[in-house]
Protein backbone atom coordinates (compact mmCIF):
# COMPACT_ATOMS: atom_id res chain seq x y z
CA UNK A 1 0.00 0.00 0.00
CA UNK A 2 2.53 2.16 0.60
CA UNK A 3 4.70 1.67 -2.43
CA UNK A 4 5.06 4.61 -4.03
CA UNK A 5 6.81 6.57 -0.71
CA UNK A 6 10.30 7.33 -0.34
CA UNK A 7 12.49 8.49 2.63
CA UNK A 8 14.50 11.29 0.66
CA UNK A 9 17.72 12.66 3.02
CA UNK A 10 16.87 16.31 4.19
CA UNK A 11 20.01 18.36 5.34
CA UNK A 12 23.32 18.32 3.79
CA UNK A 13 26.39 15.26 5.52
CA UNK A 14 28.95 16.22 7.71
CA UNK A 15 31.17 15.78 4.41
CA UNK A 16 29.33 18.10 2.13
CA UNK A 17 29.76 20.80 5.12
CA UNK A 18 33.37 19.96 5.36
CA UNK A 19 33.76 20.38 1.09
CA UNK A 20 32.23 23.36 1.33
CA UNK A 21 33.73 25.36 3.74
CA UNK A 22 37.12 23.86 2.76
CA UNK A 23 36.24 25.65 -0.69
CA UNK A 24 35.24 29.18 0.99
CA UNK A 25 38.63 29.24 3.05
CA UNK A 26 40.43 28.69 -0.03
CA UNK A 27 38.41 31.62 -1.56
CA UNK A 28 38.34 33.51 1.57
CA UNK A 29 42.21 33.42 1.51
CA UNK A 30 42.90 34.33 -1.75
CA UNK A 31 40.14 37.31 -1.71
CA UNK A 32 40.91 39.02 1.18
CA UNK A 33 44.66 40.91 0.55
CA UNK A 34 42.93 42.23 -2.98
CA UNK A 35 39.38 43.23 -0.76
CA UNK A 36 41.71 44.93 1.64
CA UNK A 37 43.84 47.08 -1.05
CA UNK A 38 40.80 47.59 -2.59
CA UNK A 39 39.11 49.03 0.71
CA UNK A 40 42.53 51.14 1.40
CA UNK A 41 42.10 52.38 -1.88
CA UNK A 42 38.45 53.82 -2.21
CA UNK A 43 39.68 55.20 1.00
CA UNK A 44 42.28 56.96 -0.46
CA UNK A 45 39.85 58.46 -3.25
CA UNK A 46 37.50 59.38 -0.91
CA UNK A 47 40.03 61.17 1.38
CA UNK A 48 41.42 62.99 -2.21
CA UNK A 49 37.82 63.73 -2.83
CA UNK A 50 36.67 65.83 0.31
CA UNK A 51 39.90 67.57 0.27
CA UNK A 52 38.93 68.73 -3.19
CA UNK A 53 35.56 69.32 -2.43
CA UNK A 54 36.63 71.39 0.39
CA UNK A 55 39.09 73.88 -1.79
CA UNK A 56 36.31 74.05 -4.48
CA UNK A 57 34.00 75.15 -1.74
CA UNK A 58 36.23 77.78 -0.53
CA UNK A 59 36.91 79.01 -3.84
CA UNK A 60 33.25 78.81 -4.38
CA UNK A 61 32.43 81.00 -1.14
CA UNK A 62 35.10 83.38 -1.86
CA UNK A 63 32.98 84.03 -5.38
CA UNK A 64 29.55 84.49 -3.94
CA UNK A 65 30.74 86.57 -0.84
CA UNK A 66 33.10 88.80 -2.85
CA UNK A 67 35.47 87.73 0.40
CA UNK A 68 38.39 85.87 1.37
CA UNK A 69 37.99 82.66 2.61
CA UNK A 70 40.24 80.39 3.40
CA UNK A 71 40.98 77.10 3.56
CA UNK A 72 42.79 75.30 6.01
CA UNK A 73 44.26 71.57 6.89
CA UNK A 74 43.88 69.80 9.94
CA UNK A 75 46.70 70.94 12.89
CA UNK A 76 47.74 67.47 12.14
CA UNK A 77 49.19 67.31 8.81
CA UNK A 78 50.95 64.50 8.26
CA UNK A 79 50.03 62.14 11.26
CA UNK A 80 47.63 59.23 10.10
CA UNK A 81 44.19 59.80 9.80
CA UNK A 82 44.79 63.44 10.39
CA UNK A 83 42.60 64.13 6.98
CA UNK A 84 40.20 67.14 8.42
CA UNK A 85 39.72 70.69 7.29
CA UNK A 86 37.98 73.80 7.95
CA UNK A 87 36.88 76.57 5.49
CA UNK A 88 36.48 80.07 6.98
CA UNK A 89 35.46 83.41 6.22
CA UNK A 90 38.99 85.50 6.64
CA UNK A 91 37.53 88.46 8.11
CA UNK A 92 35.11 87.17 10.97
CA UNK A 93 36.25 83.80 11.16
CA UNK A 94 33.34 82.60 10.60
CA UNK A 95 33.21 78.97 9.77
CA UNK A 96 31.50 78.12 6.87
CA UNK A 97 32.28 74.27 6.95
CA UNK A 98 34.52 71.95 8.54
CA UNK A 99 35.78 68.24 8.08
CA UNK A 100 36.80 66.59 11.46
CA UNK A 101 40.00 64.40 11.11
CA UNK A 102 37.66 61.63 13.04
CA UNK A 103 35.62 60.99 9.46
CA UNK A 104 38.23 59.87 8.18
CA UNK A 105 40.25 56.34 7.69
CA UNK A 106 43.30 55.94 10.54
CA UNK A 107 45.44 54.67 7.27
CA UNK A 108 45.35 58.01 5.39
CA UNK A 109 48.14 60.01 5.30
CA UNK A 110 47.97 63.57 4.15
CA UNK A 111 50.93 65.10 2.91
CA UNK A 112 51.06 69.35 1.98
CA UNK A 113 53.07 70.89 -0.39
CA UNK A 114 55.26 73.46 0.59
CA UNK A 115 56.27 71.28 3.95
CA UNK A 116 54.71 72.53 6.56
CA UNK A 117 52.11 75.13 5.23
CA UNK A 118 48.44 73.92 5.30
CA UNK A 119 46.37 76.77 4.13
CA UNK A 120 45.27 78.56 0.90
CA UNK A 121 43.39 81.53 0.63
CA UNK A 122 40.96 82.37 -2.28
CA UNK A 123 39.56 86.25 -2.85
CA UNK A 124 36.34 87.22 -3.97
CA UNK A 125 37.45 86.71 -7.73
CA UNK A 126 37.48 83.06 -6.54
CA UNK A 127 41.26 83.35 -7.30
CA UNK A 128 44.53 82.49 -4.85
CA UNK A 129 45.29 85.80 -2.95
CA UNK A 130 47.19 88.04 -5.07
CA UNK A 131 48.23 90.89 -3.00
CA UNK A 132 49.69 90.69 -0.95
CA UNK A 133 50.90 87.14 -2.83
CA UNK A 134 50.27 85.14 1.08
CA UNK A 135 47.84 83.86 3.10
CA UNK A 136 45.93 86.55 5.99
CA UNK A 137 48.57 84.98 8.33
CA UNK A 138 51.90 85.69 6.35
CA UNK A 139 52.07 82.09 5.31
CA UNK A 140 53.10 80.93 1.86
CA UNK A 141 49.94 79.80 -0.05
CA UNK A 142 49.25 75.52 -0.05
CA UNK A 143 49.77 74.54 -4.07
CA UNK A 144 49.11 70.60 -3.18
CA UNK A 145 47.79 67.87 -1.07
CA UNK A 146 49.23 64.31 -1.51
CA UNK A 147 47.10 61.79 -0.59
CA UNK A 148 48.65 58.47 0.49
CA UNK A 149 47.94 55.04 2.65
CA UNK A 150 50.33 54.09 5.93
CA UNK A 151 50.09 50.45 5.28
CA UNK A 152 49.51 49.99 1.73
CA UNK A 153 53.01 48.94 -0.21
CA UNK A 154 53.82 51.85 -2.99
CA UNK A 155 53.41 49.21 -6.14
CA UNK A 156 50.01 48.92 -4.43
CA UNK A 157 48.65 52.42 -3.42
CA UNK A 158 47.17 54.34 -5.81
CA UNK A 159 48.06 57.24 -4.64
CA UNK A 160 46.13 61.06 -5.28
CA UNK A 161 47.50 64.50 -4.87
CA UNK A 162 45.21 67.77 -5.51
CA UNK A 163 46.55 70.51 -6.95
CA UNK A 164 45.38 73.81 -6.43
CA UNK A 165 46.47 76.24 -9.38
CA UNK A 166 47.78 80.10 -9.63
CA UNK A 167 44.24 80.92 -10.81
CA UNK A 168 42.61 79.03 -8.00
CA UNK A 169 41.15 76.10 -10.31
CA UNK A 170 41.56 72.37 -8.29
CA UNK A 171 42.20 69.34 -9.83
CA UNK A 172 43.12 65.96 -8.98
CA UNK A 173 45.82 64.02 -10.32
CA UNK A 174 47.33 60.80 -10.36
CA UNK A 175 51.24 61.36 -9.70
CA UNK A 176 51.82 57.79 -11.06
CA UNK A 177 50.51 59.02 -14.30
CA UNK A 178 53.67 59.63 -16.29
CA UNK A 179 51.42 59.69 -20.29
CA UNK A 180 52.22 62.46 -22.08
CA UNK A 181 48.39 64.31 -22.97
CA UNK A 182 46.86 62.08 -20.18
CA UNK A 183 44.48 64.00 -18.14
CA UNK A 184 45.22 62.13 -14.86
CA UNK A 185 48.80 63.39 -15.17
CA UNK A 186 50.07 66.02 -12.30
Amino acid sequence: MLKGIHKFQHGVSLIEMAIAMTVFAITLAYGLPSFMEWTQNSQLRTVAESVQSGLQLARSEAVRRNARVEFKLSDNVGAAGATGWTVRLVSTGAIVQSKPDSESSATVVITATPSGVDTVTFEGTGRRLINPATNADGSAFLTSVAVDSSTLSAANSRDLRVVIGAGGQVRMCDPNVSTTGDPRKC
